[in-house]
C-alpha cells in the first residue's frame, strides 16, 4: 500500500518504510524509460539477481539525470542510507544489497548499475574480509569495427576451453558492448591466482586466434579483435552484476543466455543485447541460464 507525500510515495517493502521519488522522471529519453520503470525492474527481477548479489560488496553506478546526465561511481555508503542496509568495510564502506527492499532503496538513488567483486565476504562491518574467489570472468571487450557476432565466436571458444579443465562456463551479454563468460571455482585459490590463470588462457588463445584475440591492454592492439580482459579478476575491480540495468542509451542488461543462442550468433544469426521487458519475459519463462553460477 503507498500514499502520496507531495512529490514522493510512500510504500513498505518487506517491513521497510521507503520513500520513492520522482518516479515519473525519464532515465532513458530515447525509450521514454521512467525512474518508476527502472524500480518495476528491479523489484521483478529481484529473485534472480539477488543470489548474483549476495555477500558481495556492490559499487554503484549513479544517473541522477538519467542518461540525459552523466554517471559516476560510488563505492561509499551515501549519507541517508537506513541503519538496516547492512555495510562491509572500512574505508570505503560498501553496501551489501542482499534483499528486495536494499535493492528497491538503491533504485530509487537511482543506481542503475550494479557492480561486484568476483569474492564474496566472511564476517560484517569492519570485520569482514574478503574470501578466495568462488568464480572467475573473460571479460570480452570488442575493438574498434568489432561487434557482437565476434564476440560470441571468442565466447564458443573460451567455452570450450574452459569446459576442458573441468569448469561450467556461464555466458552474459554484458549490456553494453561486449560479453563476459563467468565459471564457478572451488574458492582454493587467489585472486591473484585466478588472474594468473585467466590471463595465461587470454595469452594462449592469443597465439591460437591472432586475427581475432588479443589478450594485451595496449589500445592500438584492439581495432579489429575482441580483448580478453583477464583484468577483472583482480580483487580490488569489478564486473558489472548479471541483471543489472545498464547507463547506455537504451535500458538495456547484462544479461545471461543460453550457449545455443550464443553458437547461432557466432555463425551469423541476430544476436544483440536485450532490454528489461526482454529480460523479464525470458526469466519468466524459462528462470535463470546462470542459476548455476551461485549454486554450483
Amino acid at each position: 500500500m503507498a500514499t502520496a507525500e507531495g512529490p514522493r510515495v510512500v510504500t513498505v517493502v518487506e517491513g521497510r518504510r521507503l520513500r520513492l521519488s520522482s518516479l515519473d522522471k525519464v532515465m532513458y529519453p530515447s525509450t521514454g524509460t521512467t525512474k518508476a520503470e527502472v524500480i518495476d525492474y528491479y523489484a521483478r527481477i529481484a529473485p534472480v539477481i539477488l543470489p548474483h548479489l549476495a555477500g558481495r560488496p556492490v559499487t554503484r553506478v549513479r544517473f541522477p539525470h538519467g542518461m540525459s546526465g552523466s554517471g559516476f561511481f560510488e563505492k561509499n555508503v551515501p549519507a541517508g542510507v537506513p541503519d538496516w542496509v547492512r555495510r562491509v568495510g572500512g574505508d570505503p564502506v560498501f553496501p551489501l544489497i542482499d534483499d528486495l527492499a536494499g535493492l528497491t532503496f538503491f533504485a530509487n538513488l537511482n543506481s542503475l548499475e550494479l557492480h561486484v567483486p568476483q569474492w564474496r565476504i566472511s564476517g560484517a562491518g569492519t570485520q569482514a574480509v574478503a574470501r578466495n574467489p568462488d568464480r572467475l570472468v573473460v571479460d570480452l571487450d570488442p575493438g574498434p569495427g568489432v561487434d557482437l557476432r565476434e564476440c560470441a565466436t571468442v565466447a564458443v571458444i573460451v567455452r570450450d576451453r574452459l569446459t576442458g579443465i573441468g569448469l561450467t562456463p556461464f555466458p552474459v551479454t554484458s549490456g553494453s558492448k561486449g560479453m563476459q563468460v563467468y565459471a564457478s571455482v572451488p574458492g582454493a585459490h587467489s585472486s591473484d591466482q585466478i588472474r594468473d590463470t585467466v590471463q595465461q588462457l587470454a595469452r594462449e588463445l592469443t597465439i591460437d586466434h591472432p586475427d581475432l584475440v588479443v589478450w594485451k591492454m595496449a589500445k592500438e592492439l584492439r581495432p579489429g579483435k575482441v580483448f580478453l580482459d583477464w583484468s577483472q579478476n583482480v580483487a580490488a575491480k569489478t564486473t558489472v552484476c548479471p541483471y543489472s540495468m545498464r547507463g547506455r542509451d537504451e535500458p538495456t542488461v547484462a544479461a545471461p543466455r543460453e550457449w545455443d543462442e550464443v553458437e547461432r550468433g557466432a555463425t551469423g544469426e541476430p544476436f544483440r543485447q536485450l532490454r528489461i521487458e526482454e529480460v523479464l519475459d525470458r526469466v519468466s519463462r524459462h528462470g535463470d541460464p546462470a542459476a548455476g553460477l551461485v549454486s554450483g
